[in-house]
């Protein structure tokens, strides 16, 4: 992990020095080769990734499970939602630091990747040890969550309202 700068990742904007030095432990560094599965939609999963190096694909069924794919007619049932490359260095799974819901989305490595990886029992024994420090990181956590659910909600109108204007030209 020497050499990244835990600072210019966007959730930990604003910590100082010594927080990103009580955080950096919390990490672990991973390699994935290119097409490997990061995480898979509908399973559970106690990790975050930052991406460090490489490129990702965020992958979301658009049929929900149980439906039959042959009405599909052989066109896949997947939309990449999001390629995600290393600059800005991204980070995905965060949901599960704090919840134990199935994972939302999967992610696919396009090219050989490196991730930090933070564990759910790592990032909340940081959380109780230092109280204020697990106060900023929830803090953040949050916002970020808002931020995706303003954004669904924002998709989920145009798609009703998309919907109503064909059925309406329909009658």
């Amino acid at each position: 992990m020497n050499g990244i700068d835990l600072g210019a990742i966007s959730l930990f904007e604003g910590l100082d020095q010594r927080e990103l030095d009580l955080i950096r432990p919390i990490f672990t560094r991973r390699e994935y080769p290119p097409q490997a599965k990061v995480i898979e939609e509908g399973e559970s999963g106690q990790e975050m990734f930052i991406l460090i190096s490489g490129k990702v694909r965020v992958v979301k069924a658009m049929v929900l499970p149980g439906v039959d794919l042959s009405l599909l007619g052989g066109k896949d049932p997947r939309k990449v939602l999001a390629t995600l490359t290393e600059e800005n260095h991204p980070f995905f799974g965060e949901m599960s630091l704090v919840s134990d819901s199935p994972r939302s989305a999967s992610v696919e490595t396009v090219e050989p990747c490196t991730f930090l990886v933070a564990g759910r029992r790592q990032f909340l024994g940081l959380t109780a040890g230092e109280p204020e420090l697990g106060c900023k990181l929830l803090t953040a956590l949050s916002a970020r969550l808002a931020d995706l659910v303003r954004t669904a909600n924002t998709e989920l109108i145009k798609l009703t309202t998309a919907l109503a204007l064909v059925l309406s030209e329909r009658r």
